[in-house]
């Protein structure tokens, strides 16, 4: 075609255009893979920054962050004039004239083989940051031929540029550049490196700040101002000396900004990438599968994520755990002494340390460096060295050897605790342990542990669903069970607190309260071990459960989440409701891309639900009630009500509170990671005296903030007919008792508060129920009982009595 252009000059001009285009075509469309991807139209319509994905409290809050390169955009008003004005004049004088390639910048380039400097505009510095043109997988099969390699590579940053220009404003591509230079230190995006480097905004920038910042663009390393100050204080003046030279910056302002120290003052954003909390990394988790379904990278796409957590809330459990875990820790040391924790549970001795350290992956490969020298192996565990531990008061720095650590980490107690709104299934409190930094193992959904006498309420629940009432009797008696156990006839023989039986008779919810091993075990036996596994599943249990005639009184590890999730269903009326910790997620613009609703089945019926309640408050109003521990704190106005069971395992190794008030359950968890470490009797590690207590005191702070939203209050009435026999009024009887929670030895019975000859329990007969009913009048309820008075409200108490008598006395005599 082109013989038909009889003048040779236009026609190798058109065989030379026509070529050029040839090549820029199959440039750009990457023919046979020889040049590599090339970013097409979409790409530069929709361009990706890789930004962090942001995490938010359901309040708005901001909590963490998700990131590979720690940036946050900004929009070209949130820029300080300076920093452009400095960029410009430093990187690319003729910005606002060309259109993306600077021809004479070239030109000079050419001349003087680059010893005046690159080429390369500001926007062809953001198509190379933007799309990575010069990245291994930007490259196709010509990237080995040298010369080559780099021609095509300045050739797809020159076409990139002329898309961006034709595409985007010069303000929104010098904005662009800005949000995606790095600037050290993991840190991208002035707005970033504002707030590390000076605390600032971006906006707020000083003409001195903005040299500083872009002089470090030539070199992040060489010129970052905290490893180098003296080159960059020498890079922000050459900075300063092109600003005065392109007429931004008047020659007195140079030479008195050029005699400015550098005044920096670090700063850091509100919080951190992945792993920097439970919470962060728990939502991680949680968001895994989201992700890879939708294609987001939680890292890269700059989304925002609101959880279900309540700050309030979480600020008042961390608060309650840090009090409590500080308290918790000095009784240990103080039980133990210099003496070692770690026992089994046949009363041995454990050399907890010399298994860890044989346990770690550097043993074995010392023991193969060493083979005839084993004294070398203990010399390498023996040898102090610097390092950082956990303390209450604060990181210190020591001299440990690894040996010394595992001592002491050994020994350190922690927990798990979480918080859910049973009917909106939202998680308003993550706690998954007492400090993220030393201890990485999440105690919510990771940790499994014995559950202890917490599992029992699955084996009254079975009973209720096979047709007992609450008033139904077992009599507190020896128990021998005879099972299976790999076709061989085994007996198991539960013993209750104090390994004594009181042969009393005694309903199934003051059983329940007083947490009473023997006749659980009865209860067990009656209703079947399977039984009781089947419905721990059905309420939300999802760990394999042994089905075994010890099931109810916890020898199984369930986690935190999953007792939460379970004991939650009974808040809701008998339906399960999978937990969310994730709301809804939204966009850099605030468009909703998925919002998060739970999943939700019955289970039970209401009138179950219902009962299951009422046997939870027997914990407060039975005699002897395991949660009674709890009248020490302010959680008793407004006729408020309040469900528990405490929990202890074998030995006082875990210890549990599962509490239960008309919005919320929280369940909370207590142990050393290291099981063989524990208290030594119930007095120290009791439930109701290691995690009942930070139940108390997280509860009683949202009780005494009026703006939690949560208040005081008793628990729903019943909705549907009880049809079950609750009207049997427990003894009141005077004992001293002293037990534990226990797959063997079970939970504290606290003495009654109140005095019997004063205090009359009333419970609501089945009768009252259906006359209340009918008259759609709030169901009787039983009185929650009274505390007894402290010490000082009796000395208060007696001093109101004895001026009372002095103006009886007063107004007789007169």
């Amino acid at each position: 075609m082109f013989k038909e252009i009889k003048n040779k000059y236009l026609r190798y001009s058109a065989i030379s255009i026509f070529f050029i285009i040839i090549f820029f075509s199959a440039l750009q469309l990457n023919f046979l893979w020889l040049f590599g991807y090339s970013p097409s139209y979409h790409d530069i319509k929709i361009p990706t920054l890789r930004v962090g994905s942001e995490l938010y409290t359901s309040d708005g809050k901001l909590i963490g962050r998700y990131f590979k390169e720690n940036r946050t955009p900004v929009n070209y008003n949130e820029i300080s004039p300076s920093v452009l004005n400095a960029l410009v004049a430093t990187e690319d004088v003729r910005f606002y004239k060309h259109w993306g390639i600077d021809l004479q910048a070239v030109g000079r380039a050419v001349i003087g083989f680059g010893k005046d400097g690159g080429a390369s505009t500001i926007t062809q510095q953001l198509a190379k940051n933007l799309y990575r043109t010069r990245y291994n997988k930007s490259q196709g099969f010509l990237v080995k031929i040298p010369l080559v390699r780099t021609l095509i590579v300045k050739l797809k940053e020159w076409m990139t540029a002329v898309k961006l220009e034709s595409n985007y404003s010069k303000n929104d591509i010098i904005t662009m550049y800005l949000n995606t230079v790095s600037f050290g230190n993991n840190t991208y995006g002035i707005k970033t490196a504002s707030r590390i480097y000076f605390d600032k905004e971006a906006k707020d920038l000083s003409t001195t700040d903005g040299a500083l910042l872009v002089g470090m663009l030539k070199g992040t390393t060489l010129y970052n101002p905290t490893k180098n100050p003296e080159k960059a204080l020498v890079r922000r003046n050459t900075v300063l000396s092109q600003m005065n030279k392109y007429k931004y910056l008047s020659k007195d302002s140079l030479e008195e900004l050029s005699k400015e120290p550098i005044k920096l003052k670090e700063g850091k954003l509100e919080d951190g990438s992945d792993g920097d909390s439970y919470l962060r990394a728990a939502v991680s988790k949680y968001l895994e599968k989201w992700c890879k379904d939708n294609g987001y990278d939680l890292y890269e796409d700059g989304l925002k994520i609101y959880t279900t957590i309540d700050s309030k809330l979480q600020k008042y459990a961390e608060e309650a755990v840090q009090e409590q875990m500080k308290t918790l820790q000095r009784r240990f040391y103080s039980v133990w002494g210099n003496e070692d924790p770690w026992y089994d549970s046949e009363k041995n001795k454990v050399d907890y340390p010399d298994r860890a350290m044989k346990n770690l992956p550097i043993y074995s490969l010392l023991q193969k460096k060493f083979v005839n020298n084993p004294d070398s192996v203990t010399a390498y565990f023996n040898k102090k060295k610097k390092m950082q531990i956990f303390a209450y008061k604060g990181d210190r720095d020591t001299l440990f050897s690894t040996l010394d650590s595992i001592r002491y980490y050994g020994k350190i107690m922690n927990t798990g605790m979480m918080t859910m709104e049973p009917a909106s299934g939202k998680i308003k409190v993550w706690v998954g342990g007492i400090d993220h930094k030393f201890f990485k193992y999440d105690h919510v959904n990771q940790s499994k542990r014995q559950a202890g006498s917490t599992f029992k309420p699955f084996a009254y629940l079975t009973a209720l669903e096979q047709g007992m009432s609450p008033c139904d009797k077992f009599t507190d008696k020896p128990v021998k069970i005879a099972y299976q156990d790999k076709g061989e006839t085994k007996y198991w023989e539960p013993k209750n607190a104090d390994y004594s039986v009181t042969y009393r008779e005694m309903s199934l919810r003051w059983a329940m309260a007083k947490s009473v091993n023997t006749i659980t075990a009865q209860v067990t036996e009656k209703v079947g071990w399977d039984n009781v596994v089947k419905w721990a599943h059905e309420c939300g249990i999802d760990s394999h459960l042994e089905s075994v005639p010890s099931v109810s009184l916890g020898s199984n590890d369930v986690s935190v989440f999953e007792m939460v999730k379970a004991y939650s269903t009974f808040l809701n009326k008998g339906v399960k409701t999978d937990p969310i910790l994730v709301e809804k997620i939204t966009d850099q613009d605030n468009n909703v891309i998925d919002d998060f609703k739970p999943k939700i089945k019955r289970v039970l019926t209401e009138e179950i639900a219902w009962l299951m309640l009422y046997m939870f408050r027997g914990g407060m109003e039975e005699p002897g009630g395991t949660s009674q521990a709890l009248w020490e704190w302010d959680l008793w106005k407004k006729n408020n009500q309040i469900g528990g069971k405490t929990g202890t395992s074998s030995d006082y190794v875990d210890a549990w509170y599962m509490g239960i008030t008309k919005d919320l359950v929280t369940g909370v968890w207590v142990g050393c990671d290291e099981r063989t470490a524990h208290f030594k009797n119930g007095e120290q590690g009791e439930g109701s005296r290691t995690a009942l207590p930070i139940f108390a005191k997280f509860m009683e702070k949202v009780y005494h903030d009026p703006n939690s939203g949560y208040t005081y209050g008793p628990f729903p009435k019943a909705t549907v007919e009880i049809t079950r026999t609750i009207n049997c009024p427990s003894p009141r009887i005077v004992e001293d008792t002293t037990s534990t929670d226990s797959v063997l030895i079970d939970s504290t019975d606290i003495a009654d508060p109140m005095s019997p000859e004063t205090t009359t329990p009333t419970t609501t007969t089945e009768s009252e129920i259906k006359k209340e009913e009918k008259k759609t009048e709030p169901i009787p309820i039983q009185p929650a009982v009274v505390a007894p008075l402290t010490k000082k409200e009796e000395r208060e108490l007696k001093r109101k009595q004895r001026q009372e008598e002095r103006e009886k006395n007063k107004n007789g005599n007169n």
